[in-house]
């Protein structure tokens, strides 16, 4: 699965490159047409690799209490960061970071405060099933969204960078752009199956006498235990 997820991975960056190289010379905006529904595809298999904080978002979503909407939205504003995150960062230093592609894609700072954030959050949710609080503040989620996606997106760097070489950094933009949708979508669907999934294994444990709000504490727990887990882990890689 991951040799086959990192030839695609390959082959989206040969086609990006590809594709800037030929817009750039023919310099034709309706080929624009072509660049924008590859940026969609491109995000929603990308979103399938590593790096896209997947694994830290179901962990999040199964410690807390959000509807499937409500974890849609999470996963929304952690898309959405993930890629402006590397859109700030291509546009602020494009030409420090063209001298050194092989780095592209990585922000130790921002890293390390993200991951910092996520284990003190995990953290808390192990203090809440403990005392058996229930409460999650009203922002609390798209906080989580901001702070899970500060680790820039690779791609959209390594896109952005690419664009502005070639003169083009208004084509580079409209791909971001596509691209954070299709990274949306499948961050989306991985937030509502983790929700969904949530509520069944408590509805139906409910069902052989299990007392709900217990069963709620303890994935509240696990969920905790796991995002502060995957978080020390991400820190000391």
């Amino acid at each position: 699965m991951m040799d086959w997820l990192s030839g695609i991975q390959g082959w989206i960056h040969q086609s990006v490159r590809d594709q800037f190289t030929a817009f750039s010379a023919a310099g034709d905006w309706t080929a624009m047409a072509a660049i924008l529904p590859l940026g969609l595809v491109f995000g929603m298999v990308h979103a399938l690799t590593p790096g896209h904080s997947k694994t830290l978002l179901v962990s999040y979503l199964v410690g807390s209490r959000l509807s499937v909407l409500r974890g849609i939205g999470v996963s929304s504003i952690l898309a959405a960061t993930h890629v402006l995150s590397a859109v700030v960062i291509a546009l602020v230093a494009t030409e420090l970071l063209s001298r050194g592609l092989a780095g592209a894609g990585r922000a130790p700072a921002l890293e390390w405060v993200s991951r910092g954030v996520l284990v003190m959050a995990g953290l808390w949710f192990l203090i809440q099933a403990v005392a058996g609080s229930g409460h999650h503040a009203r922002h609390e989620g798209a906080a989580f969204g901001v702070v899970a996606g500060l680790v820039p997106c690779p791609l959209t760097l390594f896109a952005m960078i690419m664009a502005s070489a070639r003169g083009v950094p208004a084509a580079g933009l409209g791909f971001a752009g596509s691209m954070m949708l299709g990274i949306a979508i499948t961050l989306g669907a991985v937030a509502a199956l983790a929700v969904l999934g949530r509520a069944g294994i408590v509805e139906a444990l409910a069902r052989y006498g299990a007392p709900a709000d217990r069963l709620s504490r303890w994935l509240t727990g696990a969920g905790g235990f796991l995002l502060a887990a995957f978080g020390l882990y991400e820190l000391a890689a």
